[in-house]
């Protein structure tokens, strides 16, 4: 593709937050800028672009109110989100249409991907009344579809998986508007090279800085003196938990601080036989792009719940009961039945048969043109 002029792209998730709509965000941006010609990229929140320092403040609420009335936030989200269809929110419109207006009007891009649902429900209204003219894509970061999704004024769709793509489909999207992507990771998660250890013991990758207290705990009592697995712990920006594994000082357990670099993520999913994780989109998708055994514990309400079921009904991972006195058992069950284990990688080898094999680039660069 050759681009005689410069193009705009905007790419909008939401909340500025550490989240799966910015990781994914950051991915389109490095996607963006290898396609030939010159692309200028923007990666902007409608909420901080419209409210500034209030959304800090809108985050904070957000935070404690999953932290300290999960029920109420797991039913409110099921009710307005996931159970109702094909409404309008008109609370979002009025919030946010003039800002979008005005952004609009000062990037004038010629493309916008949406990560988050709510900037494409305005964006999908905005089209529906001739106000944009834009191409728009949604990049969906969960493996469903809430109702917030713009759908009629949205021109194409990246989807997680085939049970997605047929949804869009019974809703009317043209099949040849959806692609089926995955949940886009940075592409070194596709090089699948093994490290092979000089031990017996299998190894387990846990996102303990993310997880609950309770999990971690369940996690740790399993480990603390554990023959059969050694567990690598990512701690996160969870200084507390780092150092007190640190001062533990047990052989089965290596705590590790956060990670910046992609690079030795990736160099950690070689090293492990499966991974330990609540079931936020993004983590699930590099682990299945990886090819590794995904084991879900503690989901958040809300979103990471909705995964939870949808994964384990498409058999893509396996829930770890967290109220079970005994963690390690249940791992061991799938690690010691080979039957299992091949189940689970048929389903998985199935799930990449269905995904789109090229390069996230060649696809935009295919709606670009």
């Amino acid at each position: 593709m050759s681009q005689a002029r410069t193009q705009t792209s905007l790419i909008m998730p939401f909340m500025r937050m550490a989240s799966g709509h910015q990781h994914v965000a950051n991915t389109l941006m490095n996607e963006l800028e290898k396609c030939p010609g010159h692309i200028d990229c923007h990666k902007i929140d409608i909420l901080s672009y419209s409210y500034g320092n209030l959304e800090k403040l809108i985050v904070a609420t957000y935070l404690a109110w999953i932290k300290f009335l999960p029920s109420m936030y797991h039913r409110l989200y099921v009710q307005m989100s996931y159970q109702k269809s094909n409404q309008r929110h008109i609370l979002y419109e009025t919030l946010f249409h003039t800002y979008f207006k005005k952004l609009l009007a000062d990037k004038k891009p010629n493309i916008l991907f949406f990560t988050h649902s709510l900037p494409s429900n305005i964006a999908s209204q905005l089209k529906e009344k001739q106000m944009l003219d834009s191409t728009t894509v949604n990049v969906y970061t969960d493996f469903f579809v809430n109702s917030v999704w713009g759908k009629a004024g949205i021109d194409y769709h990246f989807v997680p998986s085939l049970t997605v793509k047929d949804y869009l489909i019974e809703q009317g999207v043209p099949a040849d508007r959806i692609y089926l992507t995955g949940i886009p990771v940075d592409r070194i998660f596709t090089n699948h090279d093994r490290v092979h250890r000089n031990t017996n013991q299998r190894s387990l990758l846990v996102s303990g800085g993310n997880l609950g207290i309770g999990a971690v705990e369940k996690i740790l009592t399993a480990a603390k003196d554990s023959k059969t697995f050694h567990y690598y712990i990512l701690c996160g920006k969870n200084k507390v938990l780092y150092n007190r594994l640190k001062g533990m000082n047990l052989s089965s357990i290596t705590p590790l601080p956060y990670i910046h670099s992609k690079t030795r993520m990736n160099e950690l999913y070689n090293e492990v036989d499966g991974v330990i994780t609540k079931p936020g989109g993004v983590t699930v998708s590099e682990c299945l792009m990886k090819k590794k055994p995904i084991f879900m514990i503690d989901p958040l309400p809300g979103q990471e719940r909705i995964n939870e079921y949808q994964l384990k009904r498409l058999g893509l991972a396996i829930p770890l009961d967290n109220k079970e006195t005994n963690l390690e058992k249940q791992l061991l069950h799938f690690f010691q039945n080979e039957s299992i284990q091949k189940r689970y990688e048929s389903r998985v080898y199935r799930y990449h048969q269905h995904l789109d094999k090229r390069p996230l680039q060649l696809i935009i660069e295919e709606i670009l043109n």
